[in-house]
């Protein structure tokens, strides 16, 4: 091989690499987190987590993917231990569609339907279609079909390219030597896990080792050791993802390993014991990808079957391995251990899509806290009670953390290559999480205020605790809206919002005119006006942080954000509708005379 073959050989590896990269981002992008939330729910059956396992890998191309998703699922607490057995087996087995893929692209016939079969003959057209939907579509799912295909003829062309640069090796004695070589168990299995060790993907060593075979010099002796390797090579990624994580998940790295060294021990303690027993021609023949893809399907098919039912033992030597014994937790651990933050592990971002909808699912949880931080302030002015006190304290010290972690975590994730639907989830998000940790802000003001009442025993007047509690449930109407829309993402709901906080203005303006007038009259004090004042001021602040959430709402899922704009237009036009509402919120919630 000369210098110039050399580079046409490299740059087939490279665009093999780069389709198979693009090619699994289109795949994540139309599944959208779909298919990891589907894995989260559905693995109780140990045979459903194989099928679950194979059939999710097949689909996003990337076993590496799924077992770290695993990882993270385990550290998080989502998933048991025992159900993240399944699951890795079947991402073994399911890895097994990309070498079967790539096999056709060493279909040989003279037959015009046949040749149609082939990579070479319909990618190009598959390469064209996905162009035009990339220039061409406006649609998002369309787009992510052209990624898709594109990434799919990049792949097929790197694999051609490859096979044709190394064809003329056949001829080299030294290369043929270093291929006869790997027919030793040992080498061979190390050279394929190393390979797989450094690519960080089982599915792209395994169609490096389809190309090679292109030269003919490679037999299945060579070959069966190298794809033994490759198993074990592709647990490096989930081994990594296991570092700085909890017991359990770096156990679910461990049973990856162990499944594969078990099975690769055992499939050679069985093929060489049976080789020297009946002498087995087939291993001096040459390999083609098909023969790869048959050697390969069969050794993860063969070891699922085999351990499947010992999955159970597995878990128990991940567990010997590492025992329930205390050791200095790291940063990431520390974090992990609250469960209030477990869904935001960052092995997640590897999956931007199941990663915004884990930031969803948080954001909902912080909404509904700093609603009952809201609710449960309000219910201290009808009856004050100490440990509802220090109950709103703590929901208001969570709420912020909720924004820290929130906050941190999606600006990671918005490094990453989101959906349009997704990059509207983590917007909307972001708008947000601000206003819901500044309404728990509000909860612990009320609360204080109550508690200032408490102990200073004061006592508003009877017309004046009537007054207070139409603006309370006015509010708190207000608030459930605005929590509901972001939690459904209703634009409908969310437009309910702005008319009632209008409400809300004027009724806090009457409030402190009434008071001003009970002043005067000597019904009520300087010091309760004073606390009255602070009271529906937050009250007012809480009413205007839900608007910001229901225009975030309407506004984001329209590809636009222009909250100022909006308001205007409801309050300065003529919009039928919003002043129908405004004059419906007026009846319901009317101050009493």
């Amino acid at each position: 091989m000369d210098f110039f073959a050399l580079l046409t050989m490299l740059g087939g590896l490279a665009l093999f690499l780069y389709g198979m990269e693009t090619m699994g981002q289109g795949l994540e992008k139309l599944s959208g987190g779909r298919l990891e939330r589907i894995l989260e729910r559905l693995t109780k059956s140990p045979l459903k987590a194989v099928l679950l396992g194979a059939g999710v890998t097949a689909v996003i191309q990337s076993s590496s993917a799924t077992t770290v998703m695993v990882v993270g699922f385990v550290n998080s607490g989502i998933m048991r231990l025992s159900q993240a057995v399944g699951i890795i087996m079947g991402a073994n087995v399911g890895t097994t569609a990309t070498s079967w893929i790539l096999s056709l692209a060493g279909i040989e016939s003279g037959n015009f339907f046949v040749r149609l079969l082939k990579p070479s003959s319909f990618s190009p057209v598959l390469a064209l279609i996905g162009v035009l939907l990339l220039m061409f579509s406006k649609k998002e799912k369309k787009k992510s079909v052209g990624t898709i295909l594109i990434g799919f003829a990049i792949l097929m062309f790197g694999m051609d390219t490859m096979s044709g640069a190394v064809k003329p090796l056949a001829g080299v004695p030294e290369f043929t030597g270093i291929l006869t070589m790997f027919s030793n168990p040992l080498l061979g299995i190390l050279a394929g896990a190393l390979l797989t060790a450094i690519i960080q993907s089982s599915s792209a060593s395994v169609g490096i080792l389809q190309a090679l075979s292109a030269t003919g010099a490679m037999n299945y002796g060579s070959a069966i050791p190298i794809i033994l390797g490759q198993n074990i090579g592709t647990c490096a990624t989930a081994l990594l993802s296991g570092i700085g994580a909890g017991k359990n998940a770096r156990r679910a790295a461990l049973v990856h390993l162990y499944f594969n060294l078990i099975g690769a021990t055992m499939f050679l303690a069985a093929f060489y014991t049976a080789n020297n027993m009946f002498h087995f021609l087939f291993l001096e023949k040459p390999v083609d990808a098909m023969g790869i893809a048959v050697v390969h399907s069969l050794f993860n098919v063969a070891s699922t079957l085999v351990l499947l039912p010992f999955s159970g033992g597995l878990v128990r030597l991940a567990c010997l391995s590492i025992p329930d014994t205390a050791e200095p937790m790291s940063a990431d651990m520390e974090k992990q251990k609250d469960p209030e933050f477990r869904l935001l592990d960052e092995r997640f971002l590897e999956t931007p899509g199941y990663a915004a909808e884990q930031c969803r699912l948080m954001a909902v949880r912080m909404a509904n806290l700093s609603r009952d931080c809201i609710f449960t302030a309000a219910g201290l002015f009808k009856e004050y009670n100490e440990e509802q006190a220090k109950e709103i304290a703590r929901m208001e010290e969570l709420a912020d953390r909720y924004e820290d972690a929130l906050g941190t975590y999606m600006v990671k994730l918005g490094a990453r290559s989101l959906s349009a639907k997704d990059s509207r989830t983590v917007s909307l998000l972001l708008h947000c999480i601000g206003d819901f940790e500044r309404i728990s802000d509000h909860g612990r003001n009320l609360m204080r205020a109550a508690k200032e009442m408490h102990g200073k025993k004061l006592e508003f007047s009877k017309k004046a605790k009537k007054e207070l509690d139409v603006l309370m449930r006015a509010v708190e109407e207000c608030l459930t809206l605005a929590v509901e829309a972001f939690e459904k993402n209703d634009r409908k709901r969310a437009a309910l919002v702005e008319p009632l906080e209008e409400v809300v203005d004027g009724l806090i303006i009457c409030l402190k005119a009434n008071h001003i007038k009970r002043l005067q009259k000597g019904k009520c004090t300087i010091e309760q006006g004073f606390v009255l004042s602070d009271i529906s001021t937050n009250l007012e602040r809480v009413s205007d942080h839900c608007s910001n959430i229901a225009v975030s709402v309407i506004e984001i899922e329209r590809d636009g954000f222009d909250a100022h704009g909006y308001l205007e237009h409801l309050k300065k036009g003529n919009d039928p509708q919003f002043k129908a509402l405004v004059e419906s919120y007026r009846r319901k919630y009317a101050l009493p005379g």
